[in-house]
């Protein structure tokens, strides 16, 4: 059995993994070694014994003794604590609560008021998503030594303060949602784009946001954000098997063949987006899955209504102002008013580091004829991406304004 065998399972069932540990021994560190210690002795066996009829139980079962054996090794006459946890996890029951998945569960714990918001959503994205710390730096665009000591600090605060793993009221959910949807999209902008590697797309990390993503409507039907959210995934996701070539060659928007295009996705997302417009509550989420219904309209890229894009845009900006909002609603402007409008928004804003910021600013110079200062622009993408396909594709692109 492959070792790509093993990671794959490691990218489907880490989280779940340790949201039952989480739930059983209330301890997110004795959590993630009993799994990591469980993924170890499965690269160990599973080449020789073959992959297990239920590889995710296994995964479980194995950790949940690991993490048993070392509870009793220390379960000395003075470390009551280990005492306690052993008495519970021998025999811990099953209470569903409001939640009825221990992943979703796991995210509302770990979305406590006590923890920054920043801390929540990285923290979850650890625990569920199995992302590497490496990993959730890109998608909060901060070096992996900062995030590293965010992860760390996280940890610390929930354990020194003592912050409960339990299933939140009814009345203690609305409040925390703004960082759990802002927790799942990040989950699927890590599958849908990858921060690093050689694959374009994690399709691992896209089916489980889309997972939680529908949990959370089952959980709250009526709530318009979540609504939204799902939505925006659905229909961006509906995408993606246009994105890349059979080489995983990545294609551009403009360039892709619609008719590859998964219908059914998109008219669930637009099902969905025609319900958050009943409900007359816009929010974030909600315009950018109205956004996403207007580019699956378009049987061509030509007949793309940007308009009607950059009128959502508008109103986007003014709910939701920051950076990368106005950096999407310049390539919207430089459609309706030509590259010089777009690059004009482009260069006001401070994105130095974002290598969209460089892409975008680059294809617009481009479209100019300004081919030196593409060419640079270019360069200073390439240089912040570590995704290969992202890569080359944006060296092809330069390539091309040097062969003309």
């Amino acid at each position: 059995m492959p070792s790509a065998d093993v990671e794959q399972v490691f990218r489907q069932e880490y989280g779940r993994a340790v949201a039952v540990l989480v739930r059983v021994f209330g301890d997110i560190d004795l959590a993630e070694e009993a799994v990591q210690d469980a993924f170890t002795v499965a690269v160990q066996r599973w080449p020789t014994d073959g992959l297990p009829p239920s590889p995710a139980g296994w995964i479980i079962t194995t950790a949940r003794n690991r993490a048993l054996n070392r509870l009793r090794r220390e379960a000395t006459r003075t470390d009551r604590h280990a005492q306690a946890v052993l008495l519970f996890a021998d025999d811990a029951p099953l209470d569903e609560g409001v939640i009825r998945d221990d992943r979703l569960r796991l995210i509302f714990t770990c979305c406590h008021p006590s923890l920054a918001p920043s801390a929540q959503v990285a923290l979850t994205l650890r625990l569920l998503g199995g992302l590497t710390t490496a990993e959730i730096a890109r998608a909060f665009l901060v070096p992996e030594a900062t995030m590293a000591q965010r992860l760390v600090r996280a940890k610390g605060k929930i354990r020194d303060a003592r912050i409960p793993y339990r299933v939140p009221s009814e009345a203690d959910l609305p409040p925390r949602l703004r960082t759990v949807l802002a927790v799942v999209y990040l989950i699927f902008n890590e599958g849908y784009t990858a921060s690093s590697g050689s694959r374009l797309v994690r399709a691992d990390l896209c089916i489980e946001a889309i997972r939680l993503g529908r949990q959370l409507v089952e959980l709250m039907p009526d709530e318009p954000e979540v609504l939204g959210l799902l939505g925006l995934m659905l229909l961006v996701e509906s995408r993606r098997a246009a994105r890349a070539t059979s080489q995983g060659d990545l294609v551009a928007l403009a360039d892709q063949d619609r008719s590859r295009w998964d219908r059914s996705l998109i008219a669930e997302g637009q099902a969905i987006v025609r319900r958050c417009l009943e409900l007359a509550q816009p929010g974030p989420y909600q315009i950018q899955a109205a956004i996403h219904a207007v580019h699956s309209d378009a049987p061509t890229a030509p007949d793309t209504d940007w308009r009607q894009i950059l009128r959502l845009y508008n109103q986007l900006l003014a709910l939701s102002p920051g950076a990368v909002v106005a950096l999407n609603r310049a390539v919207a402007l430089a459609e309706v008013e030509g590259p010089a409008a777009g690059l004009a928004e482009v260069d006001r804003l401070d994105l130095e580091h974002y290598y969209l910021y460089h892409a975008i600013r680059a294809d617009l110079l481009r479209r100019l004829r300004r081919d030196a200062e593409a060419r640079i622009a270019y360069e200073a993408a390439i240089a912040r991406t570590d995704n290969v396909a992202e890569r080359v594709y944006l060296e092809r692109r330069r390539d091309e304004l040097t062969r003309s």
